[in-house]
């Protein structure tokens, strides 16, 4: 299995790029077992959202890049129990923790999440019946997300869903908050990036075709659906 080696940008600009791929793995590696409780207060609501417009159906060949704590994985491997679930993720520990606890509550179902690097998934072209991304580009440099975003296109088959969700960006008090935490700990919590993420969507030639705004508690998130 293969790192991720992400390239982050310094929160606020695109000119002083810096590799912390090394730190942000620590980072999330260290915080697995903890990271669920994260994830269930505050990313859960707008899971749920994206697993309904992704359209999942039983017999699909899925694909979640950025599994993080699995819980939108499990959400997963549950609506396709009868199909193939694939998940990756920067973090080994993730990964791992993932795949053990898809397979611990799905024993049955075909699961397998793995740590590789986003930017060169390792699947042929038109592999999947749709491809889900949650929370990740936000530690991607523009240039890194433009190349995670053309390699989630090339896996999904024609007529595919791409489903995504960003840290919301529409709220000024959560916003000043949210660059004060990524100056502080970048390798975790990055940069919002959803203003200017749906124009690159739609320059890698995928067509958006739904949008919706999730609210938990003081947390915003966008979700996105497109289509190839």
């Amino acid at each position: 299995m293969s790192d991720f080696n992400y390239s982050l940008v310094i929160p606020g600009t695109d000119s002083f790029q810096r590799t912390i791929s090394h730190r942000t793995r620590r980072v999330y590696d260290y915080l697995a077992g903890v990271y669920p409780a994260s994830t269930f207060l505050f990313h859960s609501k707008a899971h749920k959202c994206a697993l309904d417009m992704a359209g999942i159906r039983d017999g699909m060949r899925v694909l979640e890049v950025a599994t993080g704590s699995g819980e939108m994985f499990r959400r997963l491997v549950k609506a396709n129990p009868g199909g193939s679930t694939t998940g990756l993720d920067l973090s080994p520990n993730m990964a791992a923790r993932t795949q053990r606890r898809a397979r611990e509550e799905f024993p049955g179902a075909k699961a397998n999440c793995q740590a590789v690097d986003a930017r060169h998934i390792p699947f042929r072209d038109e592999t999947f019946d749709a491809v889900v991304c949650c929370y990740l580009l936000e530690l991607l440099s523009t240039d890194d997300i433009a190349i995670a975003l053309r390699e989630c296109r090339r896996v999904l088959r024609r007529k595919g869903t791409f489903t995504l969700v960003l840290i919301g960006q529409n709220t000024d008090l959560f916003n000043r908050a949210y660059k004060v935490c990524g100056n502080i700990a970048p390798a975790f919590w990055g940069r919002q990036v959803d203003r200017r993420v749906p124009g690159m969507i739609e320059a890698t030639d995928l067509q958006i075709v739904a949008e919706r705004t999730v609210r938990q508690g003081f947390y915003p998130s966008r979700v996105i659906c497109a289509r190839r």
